[in-house]
């Protein structure tokens, strides 16, 4: 466990300084930018995962799987690549075909931003893939860390010189440029010649992630496009940064799954199907300590949380907030059931896992969005996510026993709870009256938390403490 337990501990890492100078980069967009600007720009993200998707057609996860696999990689990636520009070319005629359509794009004059980053892109994710699928998950988290602080460094330089949305943009597309050459510095596997029976291979398995995929982005986008078909821009923006503060309590799952995907299907092919189990369980409770009292403490300090950090405009978006914070604990099952599918070799029942749930989020989200705004969008997506993980669950039980770790889990839950309670009781006694108080709240809650957690958990404290003592960071003796 010691190479997971060091590309977590790397990924974690990268993950814990992306988010925070992303959301501090965020407070000051919402300050300086206000709703309508950030709900372009967030509108503009979901156009580009659309038509990401299309160019990406689900090769980069079947490169993945099949370089993961030790098996004649470079043909594996050289056919990857040509897939892959010859898909770019495709998503980019549909594009301009469509242009007419694309109102909100237009507008915005965002239309020639868009074709710009999914060419800047292509090379970007090739190279990526590459790295990904030779195992180096460090390299490319590396490389995600680089093209997000190169984002937001440039996003905030640009907006500063007053550019508005074309800085949000051009610090975007500037990323991943840098993002790649980071990439192709660390790529250890070259163009070589391939044939058909290699892009056999990678479509085969390609077709059932893309769908999956597509079905995925779709229920993660269909909220906004929605959002911003019945309302207006300043409702994307409120939302999507309802969103954005929701999902920080999931980057530990996301790390993980980078980390694991290329291991299960490895251990997949060498018939290792039990520590598939037990890393998978392990997984799911790391993901969870961070997850479960980010959304009891967000229920308890929803409306302060939007109001300090982002402004009084964002307050409106209080009530989805609270439907979103428990998405994203189901979320935790929900992804890494999934990524276990996948990595087993079942991509296609993970596509009629998510066509089903898709059908549901896009009924909803027509039914409720009219009536009760980004509320109806937030529990349109709460309802199909707990479809989506329950449905997993019995789904990959077909392949393999899932285990829930039901004592660590108490253990999260009892501490949560504890937590709560002095968080809860000092808001109650002290109301919040300013943005150095409610940071304290959030400090304080935090140090109870862990302490409590790490007291009553010896094996989460024991793999906690080897984490810290690997990295340098000191360990209190008290804990």
């Amino acid at each position: 466990m010691e190479p997971v337990r060091r590309q977590t501990i790397i990924h974690v890492g990268t993950n814990i300084t992306i988010t925070a100078v992303g959301f501090l980069s965020t407070f000051y967009f919402a300050h300086v930018l206000g709703p309508s600007i950030l709900g372009a720009y967030f509108l503009f993200l979901a156009y580009f995962g659309i038509f990401n998707l299309i160019s990406d057609g689900g090769i980069g996860g079947a490169t993945a799987k099949r370089m993961s696999e030790g098996k004649e990689k470079g043909e594996f990636y050289s056919a990857s690549a040509m897939l892959r520009l010859l898909l770019l070319v495709g998503a980019l005629i549909i594009l301009f075909v469509i242009q007419p359509y694309f109102v909100d794009l237009n507008t915005s004059d965002l239309f020639w931003w868009l074709v710009i980053a999914l060419i800047i892109n292509l090379p970007y994710g090739i190279a990526a893939g590459g790295n990904y699928g030779l195992g180096k998950a460090g390299v490319v988290q590396g490389s995600n860390l680089l093209n997000n602080l190169t984002r937001i460094i440039l996003q905030v330089f640009f907006v500063f010189l007053g550019l508005q949305i074309a800085g949000l943009v051009g610090g975007f597309i500037l990323g991943l440029f840098v993002g790649f050459l980071f990439n192709y510095r660390y790529l250890e596997v070259r163009f070589q010649r391939f044939t058909l029976v290699h892009l056999k291979s990678l479509f085969t398995f390609s077709f059932w992630i893309f769908l999956a995929a597509s079905g995925l982005l779709i229920l993660t986008t269909a909220d906004v496009i929605f959002i911003g078909y019945f309302m207006e821009n300043a409702d994307v923006g409120v939302y999507r940064v309802a969103v954005q503060l929701a999902s920080l309590g999931v980057f530990v799952a996301l790390a993980l799954e980078n980390v694991l995907f290329p291991r299960f299907s490895l251990w997949n092919e060498e018939d290792k199907h039990e520590m598939i189990v037990t890393s998978l369980s392990r997984a799911v409770t790391y993901s969870l300590v961070l997850a479960i009292p980010f959304c009891v403490g967000g229920w308890i300090l929803a409306d302060k949380l939007l109001y300090y950090l982002y402004g009084d405009a964002f307050t409106t978006g209080t009530v989805a907030l609270m439907v979103l914070l428990p998405l994203y604990v189901i979320y935790v099952f929900q992804y890494l059931q999934m990524m276990t599918l996948n990595s087993l070799n079942h991509p296609k029942d993970s596509f009629w896992i998510t066509s089903v749930i898709v059908i549901v989020n896009i009924v909803l989200n027509v039914l409720l969005i009219p009536f009760i705004g980004i509320t109806g969008a937030a529990i349109a997506t709460l309802i199909s996510i707990l479809m989506s993980a329950i449905l997993g669950y019995f789904v990959l039980g077909k392949y393999i026993h899932v285990e829930i770790e039901k004592k660590p889990i108490l253990h999260i839950l009892v501490a949560t709870g504890i937590m709560a309670l002095v968080v809860g009781g000092m808001r109650f006694l002290f109301p919040i009256e300013s943005l150095a108080y409610l940071i304290a709240l959030i400090i304080i809650g935090s140090v109870v938390y862990f302490v409590l957690l790490l007291r009553i958990d010896r094996d989460i404290h024991d793999e906690l403490k080897a984490m810290s003592t690997q990295i340098g960071i000191f360990w209190p003796e008290f804990l």
